[in-house]
């Protein structure tokens, strides 16, 4: 099987991964010297801030996710290839996929992260994961079909179950989650269910840390939990899943509670590929890197997102955060840096910018950290919206995004909660 690629006077650059920073180094490095192969086990690119409106009914997955060859569509020497990269062979300047071997001269590891259930097979095999679009699709019908089952229980501890949910996970993607579903609650279950009492269903925020949102202020984290319990979210921290068996979560506390969905989104490990060298791989399966995103051992060869773990910083001795402005600047950085080698200019090193985080509770609830100042509530909610809203691909998302979230503000009333499977 070949990867049938043209071959080229250009220098050929291989990006492993179209998430937020492969997408973005392809973008910056298409109109240039250089053939570009970008390379993905999706045909889609899908945009990870907004996962969790789709697993909530909040979106469709169309909204928040958009073709790699529409993206690419009428520029020269660009190739999308949906593969499974199965490893590295840098010896002979190649990658080995599911569709043939690619050659490169330059080879971009941006192959993101995953869910990290910490060894814990059981749990694993046994609870969500919110990371990708399907996952959430996945999660979306769990949520409604649990919820259409416990309309027709008869036994009062089996529909309890039914209706709880257990969010495990302290960080923004918890908190989010947990928002969203108690507003679902909140707005929509007495409407959509009105054999259920609203009152029955609980929630429940399990954190293994003693605040919530650590990459945050202090503050902030106060700010977000109070929001939380506004809307009638249980906290249960500091303590962690221990495990989850016949319907039972259990905690390091001695907290059992049942239910039927448990969603872990607990921590994430860098996606793995076989033939890097053993002195290249560190903390959580990162790639670790030089400055200039080089691989540490390799020639030819950078890593940047989620993936990849810079040496050498003094500000972030442990990596910079696993989010999406250090993906972006980093790709920004390689592709600036690919351009200067082929002018014969000097290679600059990357140096991270904090533009800011933030998270959202719920409608009207957020908290943000924007230069050295700390807000929340309906401000914080606003720029939030605006943000993310100008992130997305394409301007029918754009639209269809901003519709839905003009029309659900106003009266909760869409047509998105739909159970879809497929056999």
């Amino acid at each position: 099987m070949k990867a049938n690629i043209a071959h080229t006077d250009k220098q050929r650059v291989v990006i492993v991964g179209g998430g937020l920073g492969g997408l973005e180094l392809a973008s910056k490095l298409v109109d240039n010297d250089f053939q570009v192969v970008l390379i993905d086990k999706n045909n889609y690119h899908q945009f990870p801030p907004l996962i969790y409106q789709v697993a909530s009914a909040g979106l469709e997955p169309s909204s928040i996710s958009f073709p790699f060859r529409r993206i690419f569509q009428g520029k020269d020497d660009f190739f999308f290839r949906m593969a499974k990269v199965e490893a590295v062979d840098a010896s002979n300047k190649m990658i080995k996929t599911s569709v043939g071997d690619v050659h490169y001269d330059y080879l971009v590891l941006a192959a993101g992260a995953k869910t990290n259930y910490f060894g814990n097979k059981e749990i694993e095999a046994t609870t969500l994961p919110m990371k990708t679009v399907g996952e959430a699709m996945r999660l979306r019908n769990t949520i409604l079909h649990n919820l259409e089952r416990a309309e027709t229980e008869e036994d009062p501890v089996r529909k309890q179950a039914l209706m709880n949910i257990v969010v495990v996970g302290g960080g923004a993607s918890g908190v989010e989650i947990a928002g969203a579903v108690a507003e679902m609650k909140k707005n929509i279950l007495e409407r959509d269910y009105p054999d259920l009492e609203a009152s029955q269903m609980h929630i429940y925020l399990v954190n293994a840390g003693d605040r919530l949102l650590a990459a945050m202020d202090p503050a902030s984290s106060a700010r977000a939990e109070r929001d939380l319990k506004e809307l009638h979210v249980h906290i249960r921290q500091p303590q962690f899943a221990t495990e989850y068996k016949d319907g039972i979560l259990k905690t390091s506390a001695g907290l059992e509670i049942p239910a039927e969905t448990v969603v872990w989104v607990s921590g994430v490990c860098a996606n793995t590929i076989e033939g890097l060298p053993k002195e290249s791989i560190g903390h959580a399966g990162r790639i670790l890197t030089d400055r200039f995103c080089r691989v540490k051992g390799l020639q030819d060869v950078y890593a940047i997102g989620d993936q990849s773990l810079i040496e050498g910083d003094k500000d972030y001795p442990l990596g910079h955060p696993q989010l999406a402005q250090v993906a972006l600047q980093q790709a920004k950085c390689v592709a600036q840096n690919l351009k200067n080698q082929l002018q014969g200019k000097d290679e600059e090193p990357f140096k991270y910018k904090n533009l800011g985080v933030m998270a959202t509770i719920g409608r009207n609830h957020a908290v943000a950290e924007i230069n050295g100042k700390k807000f929340g509530g309906f401000p914080a909610w606003l720029l939030w919206l605006v943000v993310h809203l100008r992130s997305i691909l394409g301007v029918k998302n754009k639209t269809f995004i901003l519709l839905n979230w003009i029309w659900n503000y106003l009266n909760y009333k869409q047509s998105l909660r739909l159970i879809l499977k497929a056999k």
